[in-house]
């Protein structure tokens, strides 16, 4: 974690990367990048929108991507351990399943016990634990049971994964003015911003959006350096105790600035955006509820992006959202 520095990080390495995992054997998928207008969802700003509709991916978000990097670039019939409030490990788990390997995801307790389940049903063990105490636990299974980490968020290979997805963009929109991305760890937002810039995209803005109650990546720009806080959010996902280091370096070269909504913006993002027929979990819904709530600046007239980031939730998670 954090042993790779952004010189690492080059146009050839993340070309090589989106190869790995469009060739996957764990079947990521291109996902669709639909117009705004082509949708009933609601916008009071004049601009160009697109969606990038990473809730319909495989194992429902984008962490496919980098844990296919990961596991292609690691030996098989390893023992592993991570850390995930259930979106992670579900991707960890169905690909452990896929190639025969053990793990454990060690979890916060407060992702929803449906994750948990969910996790177990691949037949990897779960661990949960209170979110200040998972990286000691991870710790421990790798020093006292010799077991491997992979870092759900603080990795080269899994960031290199992710950036195939600001790829995907661009090839559907060659120069965006805007690209608004959910953050947690950072390492979705490290990636597509990586790709983005290094593809020759300089004056494109990247965004990246957190929950006030988890708001680490914002708290590291301004300490200039990665920092953790006790978090608490209706977005587990986007709630570590920590920024990654890698991904905190990535963004300060490619990141415009990091906005923050609140728990009652993002429910009214997902409720917005399920009755338009989209299936988006709080996490997953970040990205929408800064746009539809003006947190980015200058959008009047641009070609911006926005990524809706995972769709696991569950029907009982639903209901207790608005209407």
């Amino acid at each position: 974690m954090g042993e790779a520095s952004t010189d690492g990080v080059t146009l050839d390495l993340l070309r090589e990367a989106r190869e790995t995992v469009r060739s996957s054997p764990l079947g990521v998928i291109n996902t669709p990048m639909i117009p705004w207008h082509q949708t009933t969802l609601p916008l009071s700003v004049d601009c160009n929108i697109h969606i990038k509709l990473e809730n319909m991916q495989r194992t429902g978000s984008f962490k496919i991507r980098g844990v296919a990097n990961q596991f292609a670039r690691r030996p098989k019939g390893g023992h592993f351990v991570t850390m995930s409030a259930g979106n992670y490990g579900k991707s960890f788990a169905y690909a452990l399943k896929h190639y025969g390997s053990k793990g454990k995801v060690v979890m916060p307790e407060t992702a929803p016990v449906s994750r948990s389940i969910l996790i177990q049903s691949f037949g990897v063990e779960v661990e949960r634990v209170p979110t200040s105490c998972l990286m000691n636990t991870v710790n421990r299974c790798v020093q006292v049971d010799n077991m491997t980490l992979l870092h759900s968020y603080d990795d080269l290979d899994l960031i290199a994964g992710h950036a195939s997805l600001g790829m995907e963009v661009l090839e559907v929109m060659p120069e965006p003015d805007v690209v608004v991305v959910c953050c947690g760890g950072g390492g979705l937002l490290a990636g597509v911003a990586a790709a983005i810039k290094l593809s020759g995209c300089d004056k494109t803005r990247i965004y990246g959006v957190e929950p006030e109650g988890a708001c680490t990546m914002y708290k590291s720009f301004i300490e200039k350096k990665p920092v953790g806080m006790d978090t608490n959010s209706i977005a587990s996902g986007l709630a570590p105790p920590f920024a990654g280091t890698l991904p905190y370096e990535l963004c300060q070269c490619y990141v415009e600035g990091i906005v923050l909504v609140s728990d009652e913006e993002i429910k009214v993002a997902v409720s917005t955006l399920y009755r338009s027929g989209l299936v988006v979990e709080p996490s997953g819904s970040a990205a929408f509820a800064a746009i539809v709530n003006n947190k980015i600046p200058e959008l009047e007239g641009k070609n911006v992006v926005c990524i809706l980031s995972g769709g696991n939730v569950s029907k009982d998670e639903l209901s207790n959202f608005p209407d």
